[in-house]
């Protein structure tokens, strides 16, 4: 009988945002899921998530935390990272409408706009159909969320709702606008664990 193949080891980047959620559906999808904080962590993960959340609490804190050069070191080394919400504009290369002091962490070549589909009292929910994961539309869970304004050329558009680019992928790095982690649906979460299982 073939072995099962090895959980691989992911990791939530704990510095603010839904982490709890994330690790909870990244379990269910067959990972060893661990909240990182140092670069100690960041080193046993296999792939990370960057949760929803602040973005530029997010990317202030991984300055405090010695995290920002070591992230961008293993995103450009080939690492397979997911960023929901706060997380995709952490991945991009380029924000619109961002703070002056901001940093991301770039590893898809797309420009993001911050909080494009307006503040916490209109966010929504919306069935969103993204390529690559079967059994029809997910729900997505849009909160202060961006959008994709442009994308490079090595970048897949995976979903798109009401005209606007809602999820990216390009090569490694997956990113969506919306929540998947606050749904009990854990179909992206589980598109990204084989996308690590991938890379192993």
């Amino acid at each position: 009988m073939p072995h099962p193949a090895p959980a691989p080891v992911i990791g939530v980047l704990a510095l603010q945002g839904d982490v709890r959620e994330h690790l909870a559906a990244l379990a269910e999808a067959g990972a060893a899921a661990r909240p990182v904080r140092r670069p100690q962590e960041l080193a046993e993960a296999d792939g990370l998530v960057i949760p929803g959340g602040e973005s530029t609490t997010i990317s202030k804190l991984a300055v405090a935390f010695g995290m920002l050069e070591p992230l961008r070191a293993r995103i450009r080394a080939g690492m397979p990272v997911y960023g929901s919400c706060a997380g995709m504009i952490m991945v991009a290369e380029k924000l619109l409408d961002g703070r002056e002091d901001q940093e991301t962490l770039g590893g898809i070549d797309m420009i993001v706009r911050r909080n494009a589909f307006g503040r916490q009292n209109e966010s929504f929910e919306a069935a969103v159909e993204v390529a690559g994961v079967a059994g029809g539309p997910v729900e997505g869970v849009f909160i202060r969320a961006p959008w994709v304004e442009s994308t490079g050329a090595g970048v897949e558009v995976l979903a798109v709702h009401d005209g606007h680019t809602v999820a990216v992928r390009q090569g490694p790095v997956l990113a969506t606008s919306f929540h998947p982690e606050l749904t009990g649906d854990h179909r992206v979460h589980a598109l990204f664990v084989d996308m690590v299982r991938a890379t192993l």
